[in-house]
This record gives structure tokens, C-alpha cells and sequence, in this order.
């Protein structure tokens, strides 16, 4: 076939149950679980059909749509490809830049250091990738919808109600009162949705929606909907293709209701299957050891999760006990031969202030992360020669509440040489020129 930028429509997808029972549903259904036996369902694709493409002619198609507006429809074969265009609801999503920092690398004592920015989407964070797929797939049953519902650690919720109001179809999301950050409760105010604040935390709230959602008209959008999963693994493609092809050693992912890290892993599996990639990164997931589920479950050789009850921590947006997306995420990391670790809350405040001083602007999230790759690095888990990627969950403006208390020392156990407040110096040149000679060193 002679690579362009459209292909002709000869590829399909469908949800099957992800626990094997072989049962599926058109993906236009109202279902986000097995019939037969309760369990997740994932949507799957024709292999056959994307392998009647070669890899290296799938390479130069991908290259051409680079520049398109959206990082998650420039790959619409790999994601959803039987919606229409006009029924595609989307924000200009994706296309997230991969940093590289040398400094930091050395730093670490490794060879090379990515950061994948995912908070440059329009809302802010990943789950716009996610919701540009969702919501597209419910503007085209929005006969049988009258609202679309989430429960949200803030981000997901953001997400909802933007590509929600985008397409005019109504939004409601739960949070947990008093446990998201107000950046984050203003994006949904602001975009109209029914914003409803509980008095639990987010497995609270997750419990409610699913009850609520019971009634088909109004549709879940969280995780466990297996559509939002297809819109993320886009990250996968980007990080092979914005690398030039080449698959990084390690992709360290922080990890809550593990969404995520399913996604991330789904899609290397896939472009894996059709010979895109050779290898697998080894998947890292990162949790906070105030809500480590997956990690305790790891120690346990991934039998089974046994639901915490999550504790406070910075890292509100991965503040989860009981991850919908476990058995996913277990395959991500059982294929990958990966590896699930956890870190503390001043380790994860100042792996975020250390990577702030290389010039990016970590959220506590995106702190578990690099906390959890330095802890891996020194024990040696982590071999010096290698390229690893780490997702950057969201923006750090949505927690400017968790930068602020870092540099003004409210954090325990943290390193002061990295708070950094403004000096208040009077309107006198040789005062501030005083303060200036005291800061910088001696030429």
C-alpha cells in the first residue's frame, strides 16, 4: 500500500470481556462490564487489518500527520477508527513534548532522562487524551445519553467537563470535599458542569457514580470505561515516535486508579503486535506510600488486590485504595516485566524540587514518579546505561498550593536548599544591589 496521509477504512474494534470470557459488544453499547462474568472489558482491534500495513509504511503514515491538532486522532487506526470525523469531539490534545535533560541526567547517573508533558493539553493533564475518545463516542449515541458522570481526584473531572461542554452534552462530576485542589474544582465550575462535593474520599465517590451510572442514560466516564484507556495509549505512540522509532529502557508512570499505566502499557503491546516496536520498555509504576495498593499487591506477586483506605498525602490525584484498573495494570507490568514501587512525601516534594531546578514545574504526582526512579537507580534496579521516559501527569500550576507549602518549609524532611521565596528589599539600588552581590557567586 502506498503510505498517505488517509488509509483506506478497512479497520474495526469492538469491547471484549479483558477476563478472557471471549463475550463482546458493539463499542455504540452502554456497558462497561462483562455480562457473563463481571469483568472489565477492553476494546480491542483487527491485528489482521493494521497488519496488512507494514511497519515501516505505518511509520511514514504517522510521520505525515505529525503537526495534525490532535495527538490522539493523528493515530485514529490505533484508537478508535470507525467513528466519523464529524462526530470526533476534540480540543487539540496530545502532541505532549518529550524533554530531554542532560543535567539531570548525569545528575541521577544515567544516561538519558525524558520528561513526556503531558499537562500542555488543553485542560491540563492526560485525561484529556482519554476524554477526547469518550466523548466523541457518546456524541454519537447522544440519543441514548442525557449526561455523562465521573468521579474525580480533580484532573478527570476537568477533562469531563470541557469535551462536555465542547459538544453540548451535559456533565457531572463527584469530588471529595475538601481533597482536590481549588485549581482543579474551578475547571469544571467554570465549564458548566453539575459539580457535586461529597463528603468521602475519591473510592467514596468512585462507589456513588457507579451506582448512579446504573441507569443508562447517564454514561461513566472514568477508567473503567475501557473507551478512556484507547485515547491514552496514544502516549505510547508518541514516545516511540517523537524518539525516532527507537523504544526507551524504562517508562516510569505514577500510578492511582492505574488507568494509566493499563494505557501506556496497552499501547506498546500493540505497536508491538504489529511490528512497530521490536521490545517492550519495562513499565515503573509509581505510587505514594500513603495510597499503595498496587505496590502492596507487587510484594505479593500480583495475586490479588487487597483495597486500602487511602491516606492524606500531596499527591492528591493518586490518593486511591481501590484501583478499578488493577487486572489491567497487572498485565502492563507482568508483560513488561515491570516493576511497581512507592515513595515517601518529602522523597516525592523533593524529587519535584529537584527536577523544578533542571527548569520543569513538577506536580506531586509527577514528584512520585522521580522519586521512585531515584530509589531504583540507587539500589541498582535502574541500570546506569539506560533511557528512561517519565510521564508528567499534569500541569504544576494546579498545585500551586503543594509548591508554596514546599517553599515556605511545611514539608518535614525535605531539603531546604531548594526553597526559594522572594526577598523583600527596599526601593534603594544599593540594597538590592547588596542582596544580589549576596546571592550570586564571586566572578
Amino acid at each position: 500500500m502506498t503510505p498517505s496521509t488517509e488509509i483506506e477504512e478497512q479497520f474495526t474494534c469492538w469491547f471484549e470481556c479483558f477476563s478472557g470470557c471471549g463475550l463482546r459488544y458493539d463499542v455504540d453499547e452502554v456497558v462497561y462490564q462483562c455480562g457473563s462474568c463481571g469483568g472489565l472489558l477492553e476494546v480491542r482491534h483487527d491485528l489482521d487489518a493494521l497488519r496488512s500495513i507494514s511497519p515501516d509504511n505505518w511509520k511514514k503514515i504517522l510521520d505525515s500527520r505529525l503537526g495534525a491538532s490532535s495527538g490522539v486522532w493523528s493515530r485514529k487506526e490505533f484508537v478508535f477508527p470507525t467513528i466519523s470525523s464529524s462526530q470526533v469531539v476534540s480540543l487539540g490534545e496530545g502532541n505532549s513534548p518529550l524533554l530531554a535533560s542532560p543535567r539531570m541526567a548525569e545528575d541521577l547517573g544515567i544516561d538519558e532522562i525524558y520528561i513526556k508533558q503531558c499537562g500542555t493539553s488543553h485542560t491540563g493533564s492526560f485525561k484529556d487524551l482519554g476524554m477526547t475518545v469518550l466523548v466523541s463516542a457518546v456524541n454519537r449515541i447522544r440519543d441514548k445519553v442525557r449526561a455523562v458522570a465521573c468521579a474525580s481526584t480533580g484532573d478527570t473531572s476537568a477533562a469531563l467537563a470541557a469535551y462536555a461542554a465542547a459538544a453540548g452534552i451535559p456533565a457531572i462530576v463527584f469530588l471529595p470535599r475538601d481533597k482536590i485542589s481549588l485549581a482543579q474544582l474551578i475547571q469544571p465550575i467554570s465549564n458548566g458542569a453539575l459539580t457535586l462535593s461529597i463528603d468521602t474520599d475519591f473510592d467514596g465517590c468512585m462507589k456513588i457514580v457507579r451506582e448512579i451510572t446504573e441507569d443508562r442514560s447517564i454514561y461513566l466516564a472514568n477508567s473503567m470505561n475501557s473507551l478512556r484507556i484507547e485515547g491514552q495509549k496514544s502516549i505510547s505512540v508518541e514516545i516511540v515516535q517523537q524518539m525516532g522509532w527507537e523504544v526507551p529502557d524504562y517508562v516510569v508512570v505514577p500510578g492511582g486508579n492505574l488507568g494509566n499505566v493499563s494505557a501506556i502499557g496497552s499501547g506498546f503491546l500493540l505497536l508491538k503486535e504489529i511490528g512497530l516496536i521490536d521490545r517492550l520498555p519495562r513499565l515503573v509504576c509509581a505510587q505514594t506510600e500513603q495510597a499503595n495498593p498496587f505496590y502492596r499487591a507487587y510484594l505479593d506477586g500480583l495475586e490479588k488486590l487487597a483495597p486500602v483506605t487511602a491516606q492524606t498525602t500531596m499527591a492528591t490525584a493518586i490518593q486511591i485504595g481501590n484501583p478499578v484498573s488493577f487486572p489491567k495494570a497487572v498485565r502492563a507490568i507482568e508483560s513488561s516485566n515491570g516493576i511497581v514501587a512507592q515513595a515517601s512525601e518529602s522523597d516525592l516534594a523533593n524529587a519535584a524540587c529537584h527536577a523544578d531546578s533542571y527548569g520543569f514545574f513538577s506536580d506531586p504526582q509527577t514528584g512520585v514518579a522521580l522519586a521512585v526512579l531515584k530509589k531504583l537507580i540507587g539500589t541498582g534496579a535502574i541500570e546506569p546505561r539506560s533511557r528512561v521516559v517519565v510521564i508528567s501527569t499534569a500541569h504544576g500550576l494546579k498545585f500551586v498550593d503543594f509548591k508554596l507549602k514546599v517553599h515556605e518549609g511545611r514539608v518535614p524532611d525535605t531539603d531546604s536548599s531548594f526553597r526559594n521565596l522572594p526577598v523583600e528589599v527596599p526601593a534603594d539600588v544599593d540594597r538590592v544591589r547588596d542582596v544580589i552581590n549576596g546571592k550570586l557567586p564571586a566572578t
